[in-house]
């Protein structure tokens, strides 16, 4: 690993490591170091190098939303009366459990925002009685995903 201009470049060793966890994050170390052909002292060596850096953010599991209900998955573009909302609008966002991201953009809207429901129904619910009740949101602009295509991480 070498740090330049505040960026990381890794090397095929650690790309390796990186690739065996990114696929699965409780895979065993020695088994890690086995496939790649090192110590399992060096890959620990490795994996506190590459926290140290931040390039690594943590690891988690992933909770299948649809064995708990959550079915409707929805991209909202947020429209905002003044700019000067955006800060106080993302709080008010935050307190809602749907939202699952927030994101400033270019264009028309101000703020688009991910969020998950149960079904349609919750999905109005959640646009009516929480968002578009938001101190400063003029209107709100619903896409709703019929099926995510892809989902992977950056490429290594």
């Amino acid at each position: 690993m070498k740090i330049s201009n505040n960026i990381v470049e890794v090397d095929g060793i650690d790309k390796e490591i990186l690739r065996h966890l990114m696929e699965d994050a409780r895979k065993p170390i020695l088994e890690i170091a086995r496939n790649i052909g090192i110590s399992g002292a060096a890959i620990h060596q490795r994996l506190r190098k590459l926290e140290a850096s931040g390039l690594i953010a943590g690891s988690k599991f992933v909770v299948n939303p649809k064995v708990l209900g959550y079915t409707t998955m929805a991209f909202i573009g947020v429209y905002l009366d003044k700019a000067m909302n955006n800060p106080r609008a993302v709080k008010e966002l935050e307190k809602i459990p749907e939202v699952l991201e927030c994101h400033y953009t270019t264009g028309n809207w101000s703020i688009l925002v991910k969020i998950l429901c149960k079904d349609n129904e919750h999905l109005m619910n959640v646009l009516n009685k929480k968002i578009q009740t938001i101190e400063g949101v003029s209107r709100t602009e619903t896409f709703i995903s019929l099926k995510q295509q892809i989902d992977r991480q950056i490429e290594l």
